[in-house]
């Protein structure tokens, strides 16, 4: 089998693993109604959270950052051996991540990226993927805004990428991963200045 052949079939697998919509799993799990059908009608862990039940909402943020960091760290690990190097990382990170965004098992209808870009950026350097989630709390915790938190750790996580690496190959795809998150969020964007965007822990209306 080609190193050419192997690096497909890892991206194609980082894909159905970033399309597990553990949202929806957990919540048939817990007996929830399906995250999609109330609330934002996201299927990811905030929108959980506004079912009322936080065990649910934390084993979704679990289960969706822990697909993008496993992907991420299996194709270090056993990458070199193929001769697959940063560039075959950076595919498979992306390939979780947009496998979150647009996955095949809810008909290309998934999250916001959030937790499995967290993932994703602790997998390929914990300094970074800290210093993010850092960011994204420090928000999240003070001003009660989840899409507000995304917005700003998005758009800082390239930068922490710079200072770190420099001009990496790898910077690429977290630019790209930045953009696609602020892409998500666009719409979260415009209810926050126009002050309709719900806040973190906010219940779902009867």
């Amino acid at each position: 089998m080609s190193n050419t052949l192997i690096a497909l079939l890892a991206v194609a697998a980082a894909y159905l693993l970033g399309s597990i919509p553990f949202a929806v799993v957990c919540s048939h799990l817990f007996g929830l109604a399906d995250p999609r059908s109330y609330g934002s009608k996201n299927p990811g862990a905030t929108n959980v959270l506004r079912s009322g039940n936080k065990a649910a909402a934390a084993l979704t943020l679990i289960g969706d950052l822990a697909k993008g960091w496993l992907a991420v760290v299996l194709a270090r690990k056993y990458g070199p051996a193929y001769g697959l190097g940063s560039g075959f990382v950076g595919l498979v990170a992306l390939a979780v991540f947009f496998g979150h965004l647009y996955p095949i098992f809810l008909k290309f209808k998934g999250g916001k990226g959030v937790a499995t870009a967290a993932g994703v950026l602790l997998a390929l350097d914990p300094w970074l993927g800290l210093a993010t989630l850092a960011t994204w709390l420090l928000i999240a915790f003070t001003l009660r805004y989840s899409s507000l938190a995304a917005l700003v750790a998005a758009a800082a996580a390239p930068l922490f990428a710079f200072f770190l690496w420099g001009g990496d190959v790898m910077l690429l795809a977290v630019g790209i991963i930045a953009m696609a998150l602020i892409g998500k969020h666009w719409p979260n964007l415009q209810r926050l200045m126009g002050g309709t965007e719900p806040k973190i822990g906010a219940r779902k209306k009867s």
